[in-house]
């Protein structure tokens, strides 16, 4: 079906080469207006010059937004994800996958803001982020105009699309003009690494790859302690100094950084059905998921823990694979949140050459009992003689079992 051509569209962009010429294929082949959104996710870099490269590229002021949303990234995306110890197939952290849902929010935001009947992404119709984005829109807003011009334009080559960039007159840094050793994807959780150098999965990672980490075999001599705090399953401090969602995990990352915690290499399975190889690095966010499990461990109750590790990698899949905003990752949501409750202490990390280990961890919730568990006498609320009742009864199935394969 031919559909009219969108009249104004908002666009992700984040002033690079490849949405600068997103930006301008809109203008020339649409003819459309375009409205830039620029998230500032904390990154790494300046997201001011995305501001001037829009100008430069004739957009209007009023319909330039840039904003710094590190703060509702962390509290309203990463937290809520890491109360329920997130990880996809069993290792990744959802870096990438979990800023996706917000830039989508804040785009359709501005859509109605400015009365845009489209939206706009940069993403490649062989990855997983068209499919976060695009699930994320149309959750939001059913009818949106979604435009995807990896999956619409002609250009088939990397100098094609720079010959348009230069025919245009948009601005290209002389390392764009070859190839890309690798892509590069951050946020204040993580940053991550594909392509080129990286696609033969057999050869290890260049160090230069490595962008948020020093070398575990860089890392000091001596060990690291700290001591997180937590609140209903969120961390709330560091070394009893009280710092926000943003602040906290920005001073996590330093401590990744400089022990040399955080890395991962891993073969994934994407969403749109083909295996890639990443490299990624999330040196605040592997201290928290050890940390909080420390204080699960002995704030949560056996049963509540257990389902929580049944239930994880469903939520993890609907994370990656974009369901964000759909009702199954709610309800998920609100079973996970209501078991932290009583999630709350502190819990004692030591950061070593890559390492992170729990070394301490106590709540004034805590489930743990030491007069019950000591080998030393203890009170009478356990009595060791009831053991023998609940051991056979469990295995009254097993001795049956066992009688009639001896027949």
């Amino acid at each position: 079906m031919n559909l009219p051509p969108p009249k104004k569209v908002v666009l992700a962009y984040s002033g690079g080469l490849d949405t600068s010429i997103i930006l301008k294929w809109l203008q020339s082949e649409y003819r459309a207006e375009v409205v830039t959104f620029t998230a500032d996710l904390g990154q790494g870099e300046e997201v001011e010059p995305a501001r001037r490269k829009a100008e430069l590229l004739g957009i209007r002021p009023e319909n330039i937004f840039i904003e710094d949303v590190r703060e509702e990234f962390v509290r309203d995306y990463v937290f809520p994800m890491f109360r329920a110890n997130a990880l996809y197939e069993g290792l990744y952290l959802l870096g990438t996958s979990i800023a996706r849902p917000l830039i989508a929010k804040r785009q359709i935001e501005i859509a109605r803001m400015v009365g845009a009947d489209a939206v706009c992404h940069g993403a490649t119709g062989k990855g997983n982020d068209q499919v976060r984005f695009e699930l994320g829109y149309y959750a939001l807003e059913p009818d949106i105009r979604v435009v995807a011009p990896w999956r619409e334009w002609d250009f088939a080559s990397r100098e094609q699309l720079i010959a348009f960039a230069e025919a245009h007159q948009i601005p290209i840094s002389r390392d764009k003009r070859g190839e890309s050793p690798f892509s590069i994807d951050a946020n204040l959780l993580h940053s991550s690494s594909e392509g080129k150098v990286l696609e033969d999965p057999s050869v290890e990672a260049p160090e230069y790859v490595h962008q948020r980490t020093v070398s575990p075999e860089d890392a000091p001599d001596k060990a690291t302690v700290i001591e997180i705090a937590f609140e209903h399953g969120d961390p709330i401090s560091i070394d009893g100094e009280t710092l926000s969602p943003a602040a906290l995990l920005t001073r996590l990352n330093e401590l990744g950084r400089d022990n040399g915690i955080g890395r991962l290499d891993l073969v994934e399975n994407r969403f749109v059905g083909m295996k890639s190889r990443g490299v990624y690095e999330t040196p605040g966010g592997t201290i928290l998921l050890a940390a909080h499990r420390g204080i699960e461990s002995i704030t949560l109750d056996r049963g509540a823990m257990h389902l929580k590790d049944e239930l994880m990698p469903r939520y993890a899949e609907l994370i990656y694979n974009g369901f964000w905003f759909s009702p199954e990752r709610e309800m998920l949501q609100a079973a996970i949140d209501h078991s932290q409750a009583h999630v709350s202490g502190t819990v004692r990390m030591k950061l070593y050459k890559g390492n992170v280990t729990v070394i301490g961890r106590e709540s004034p919730l805590a489930l743990y009992d030491q007069d019950l568990v000591t080998f030393e006498e203890g009170s009478s609320s356990y009595d060791q003689r009831d053991a023998a009742g609940f051991i056979k009864l469990n295995a009254l199935r097993l001795r049956i079992a066992a009688k009639r394969a001896a027949r």
